[in-house]
């Protein structure tokens, strides 16, 4: 499988017979290169979306458009797209699982909050999410925004993920202590990959205690449009 940072929490995820962008916030990301767009959504199959917040959303419906490609999201979030803005989705919840192509994906709860930005303000979108993905008996965990959570013991036992994308940056999520924690309690991750980090200052700009927090794990700092095969 082939992983590619876009920034922010927005990952381009080839696996199985699928290209999948989660979170993929292009326009107006200040680390996403705006000229490098249609290398990023190039022959992407379905768009995964965790939660309604503009910093992950606010590129999902133009690239659905464009791609003629469905939103796969929360059914609150995917039922107001769907009327709002006519875009083609699959809407699913917490511990529904949906098939694509050979890939499954469920739904699994996180800790945060969700709305969308709307002509008059904030619209309700549903609950927040992180998601598994799997294909050929190798999982991979993206959590979201979240902080840490007891659930994550069952999300170990029920799903066994190799590869953890946990966001790590603080302030709105848990920051890179609390995500080491996260990983070393509950996981027993072979790779993690931070994310919702360094885009602004707010944030951490550093997964040094990540790194420190978690010994015998590969930790790769992902670099936006470099690829990361595993």
């Amino acid at each position: 499988m082939k992983l590619t940072f876009l920034g922010h929490s927005g990952f381009r995820i080839e696996i199985g017979d699928q290209i999948l962008l989660v979170d993929p916030w292009i326009k107006g990301s200040p680390v996403f290169p705006e000229d490098r767009r249609a290398e990023a959504i190039n022959g992407a199959t379905r768009i995964l979306i965790s939660h309604g917040h503009g910093d992950h959303t606010g590129s999902a419906p133009d690239i659905a458009r464009e791609l003629g490609i469905p939103v796969v999201c929360k059914a609150d979030l995917a039922s107001w797209w769907k009327s709002a803005h006519g875009l083609e989705t699959v809407g699913f919840n917490n511990g529904g699982t949906v098939k694509l192509g050979n890939v499954n994906v469920t739904m699994v709860a996180a800790s945060h909050s969700s709305s969308a930005p709307g002509e008059n303000g904030p619209v309700y979108a549903g609950a927040e999410a992180g998601f598994m993905i799997e294909h050929d008996g190798r999982t991979i965990y993206f959590s979201g925004d979240t902080d840490v959570m007891a659930d994550m013991a069952l999300f170990q036992e029920l799903h066994e993920p190799e590869i953890g994308i946990l966001c790590a940056g603080g302030h709105f999520t848990m920051d890179m202590k609390r995500a080491a924690f996260a990983a070393r309690k509950f996981f027993n991750f072979k790779t993690v990959i931070p994310c919702h980090y360094k885009t602004f200052p707010l944030l951490e700009q550093s997964a040094e205690a990540l790194k420190q927090g978690l010994p015998g794990v590969d930790v790769i700092e992902p670099e936006v449009l470099r690829p990361i095969e595993l």
